[in-house]
């Protein structure tokens, strides 16, 4: 089924009109937000409420053809703090850009999307200990007649790479020297894979999931996934949940609770219908501190 047939594009439209998507048990759209304060820690503990931002990206959060949200990152978040006594998501649509800045100025109380730990957003937020790791990979033509396999592949070559705002992989290619005219970034998923649909764009840097699960939504369409490697030369992609600079109480206590829902072997099971294994799960050795400073 090709992406644009889905009717989660028209459904994120209006969920952004409406503010909020609540999410409880089943998580679907609400035309109304919680007058409680659902935009801090503290508010939420007393109300059960939470709103929690997310971008429209599958599949680590997304609203799927039936209207639904759904991804890795929303269902381990509503198991999360609903084990944490915070029974009521309200679910708040953005561009993956702009979830920090919204996260700041309190549209919302955390950010489940699977944003990767990277220094520069640690000095304008504080993440959970890391709960996935990835890889990145090129969504190309059938058989990669240009031959891209690493940012590094780029440079020299008349190719147009596509990349999502605010995703790492604009700073890999940043990283790897590639010039600037080359990377064009794209506003949303649905949009970087009608550029290479469409042939605007040779394709697109994606992490290797991204890809993978792309490939799975849109079966026949005559493209490929390179294989998998570090995108940048520092650290690896590690994914986490977002939180404001000063909510240390609400780091920990999530953290705590995300640590049980791994050693009881919840989190690979709610991962896995997206894609996601055993592999992508981070070892002790990556640490948060460390890879906001990497």
């Amino acid at each position: 089924m090709a992406m644009g047939d889905w009717t989660r594009r028209d459904f994120f439209r209006r969920a952004a009109a409406a503010g909020a998507v609540t999410i409880g048990g089943p998580m679907l759209l609400s035309a109304c937000a919680s007058s409680d304060d659902t935009t801090t820690f503290e508010g939420a503990k007393e109300s059960g409420k939470i709103k929690v931002g997310f971008g429209n990206e599958a599949p680590y959060g997304f609203t799927g053809p039936d209207g639904q949200l759904t991804g890795a990152e929303p269902e381990i978040a509503r198991v999360v703090l609903r084990n944490m006594g915070i029974g009521e998501i309200e679910a708040v649509p953005s561009d993956f850009g702009q979830l920090i800045p919204g996260l700041q100025a309190k549209k919302f109380a955390i950010v489940a999307a699977g944003m990767s730990i990277r220094p520069d957003r640690c000095e304008n937020a504080s993440f959970s200990a890391p709960e996935f790791k990835v890889a990145s990979s090129f969504l190309v033509p059938k058989g990669n007649p240009m031959g891209i396999t690493r940012f590094e592949d780029i440079t020299g070559k008349d190719v147009k790479i596509a990349v999502m705002s605010g995703a790492v992989e604009k700073d890999y290619a940043k990283e790897a020297g590639v010039p600037d005219d080359k990377i064009i970034t794209i506003d949303t998923q649905d949009n970087v894979f009608r550029q290479v649909q469409d042939g605007r764009v040779y394709g697109a840097a994606l992490l290797d999931i991204t890809s993978r699960w792309l490939l799975k939504q849109n079966e026949g369409a005559p493209f490929e996934t390179t294989e998998s490697f570090q995108g940048s030369k520092s650290a690896p992609d590690v994914g986490a949940f977002t939180f404001r600079k000063e909510d240390t109480e609400f780091v920990n206590a999530f953290n705590t609770e995300l640590q049980k829902v791994k050693d009881s072997g919840q989190w690979l099971e709610i991962v896995t219908p997206f894609g996601f294994s055993e592999a992508n799960a981070p070892g002790p050795e990556l640490k948060t501190e460390e890879l906001c400073k990497a």
